[in-house]
């Protein structure tokens, strides 16, 4: 793995992601954000897709079941080429392609329409049990928000998982420490994921999830004989410190003029970088 490569490709994802929310106005922007360095190794490294083997079977699936943060989806998937990138403009616009929360049945590059909190665990696992009865070479990336581990369907969907042995899903958790209306210890206290998923049991580790090295090696240093669930110690709104910083940072309405210096931000550390959009 490239290293620098995927930290420019993670920041590129920052810069598409706040354009794209930018020209609605309002959105989630924090857990867009925190989930950037994770799709960048995924795109980037590690995912059997693009837009070339759309139709193909074999291919990888993602399944982001914290839909929200459909713009950083987008982003990604207009910087990999499934749709020209001026359609990250109209985001949540009528008529659009690309809605508030993903739907496969209107972007291209979407494998799994969800939004719902809980529903996208079960869907990630009838997709993944299908590649695996039909002997398919194919694994699903389930991205998992923390706050919605308080629907009990994740834990049904985990428990099958382990059950079924289903190992050709990887089970991919934002640990952002927010949810909606605050922080997840004051609403409903996760405790430790990690050991939570082992008692379930699965393989699970707690890695950096800034660090595209560690969320590489975490991908893809997977045990055969069981289904592994990553855990990736963020930030909610990582990138943006102002952002970063804010208590209300899920959904965000800021005036044109803050979107326009936060755009300004992330291009100028982009350049830095040596990169370019």
């Amino acid at each position: 793995m490239n290293k620098k490569e995927m930290e420019i490709f993670a920041q590129k994802i920052r810069v598409a992601t706040i354009e794209c929310i930018a020209s609605r106005g309002f959105g989630h922007v924090g857990g867009s954000l925190s989930i950037s360095d994770l799709l960048a190794v995924l795109y980037g490294e590690v995912m059997n897709v693009s837009p070339e083997k759309k139709d193909d079977p074999n291919r990888d699936k993602l399944v982001c079941s914290k839909g929200h943060a459909g713009p950083a989806i987008y982003a990604t998937l207009a910087l990999k080429g499934f749709f020209p990138y001026e359609k990250l403009f109209t985001l949540n616009q009528p008529g659009t392609t690309l809605p508030s929360h993903c739907d496969k049945n209107k972007t291209e590059g979407v494998d799994m329409t969800t939004g719902s909190l809980g529903q996208g665990t079960s869907l990630a696992v009838g997709l993944a049990l299908a590649d695996k009865l039909s002997n398919r070479n194919a694994k699903t990336y389930l991205i998992v928000g923390d706050g919605e581990q308080d629907e009990g369907q994740v834990w049904e969907a985990a428990s099958f998982t382990a059950a079924k042995n289903i190992t050709n899903l990887i089970w991919i958790i934002d640990w952002n420490k927010k949810q909606l209306d605050g922080y997840n210890k004051d609403i409903l206290d996760p405790q430790n994921l990690e050991e939570k998923f082992k008692s379930f049991g699965f393989d699970a580790i707690t890695v950096n999830g800034h660090n595209v090295e560690e969320i590489y090696n975490a991908l893809t240093n997977l045990k055969k004989n069981k289904p592994r669930a990553i855990i990736l110690d963020t930030v909610k709104g990582h990138g943006l410190k102002e952002v970063e910083e804010t208590f209300s940072n899920h959904s965000m309405t800021v005036g044109k003029e803050v979107w326009d210096k936060w755009i300004k931000i992330l291009k100028d550390e982009l350049t830095s970088m040596g990169g370019a959009m």
